[in-house]
């Protein structure tokens, strides 16, 4: 891991913490920051890839204000093309380079694969097919997240590893779950 996203991952885990301990958030979200994105553009420092679900909110669970992530939400935090596009441009035109694939605990997507439900459904069907093809036949609820997480890691690094505007050893990815229970993120690096 490069120094730069050593620091930022030291600065997420600290601002975690900190929501954990306050348990409040306390990023900054005022009208000067709003202006001064609006003027001088968007600088996110780390790109967040996020389940939908409304409990998982990644500025509140890192403690940052506008501007300082840069957020993709899908559902199951799988990813396709779009996703991908979305990565690639705040890589490589924001500069963000530490990627982290946020799962959570208790997902949704996760446990209706797990249980096999909306596999009929027209479109939750694609959410389902990439998270059965990351879990295969696992049945814990936790181990078939950190599984997903992990899959999605290898996704976003095999996709970069020889994109000719990114260099991919500035660029680190990282995966992460979530407990939407206690607010803590469990980094999988240090397992």
């Amino acid at each position: 891991m490069t120094l730069d996203n050593y620091n930022i991952l030291e600065k997420l885990k600290l601002g975690n913490a900190e929501y954990v301990e306050r348990d409040q958030h306390t990023g900054n979200v005022s009208s000067a920051v709003r202006l001064k994105t609006a003027i001088e553009g968007q600088h996110p420092y780390a790109i967040v890839i996020a389940c939908s679900d409304s409990r998982e909110i990644p500025e509140t669970i890192f403690n940052v204000g506008i501007g300082e992530l840069f957020v993709i939400r899908v559902a199951g935090n799988v990813l396709d093309n779009h996703q991908l596009g979305s990565i690639e441009y705040a890589a490589s035109h924001l500069d963000a380079n530490l990627i982290v694939m946020l799962g959570h605990t208790k997902c949704g997507a996760v446990g209706a694969t797990i249980q096999s439900h909306g596999g009929t459904d027209r479109y939750i069907r694609y959410i389902m097919e990439d998270i059965r093809e990351a879990i295969g036949d696992e049945t814990d609820d936790y181990k078939a997240t950190v599984l997903n997480v992990e899959h999605g890691v290898r996704v976003i690094k095999q996709a970069f590893a020889d994109h000719p505007e990114i260099d991919s050893a500035e660029l680190d990815v990282i995966g992460a779950v979530y407990d939407i229970e206690t607010g803590k993120v469990e980094w999988l690096e240090e397992q």
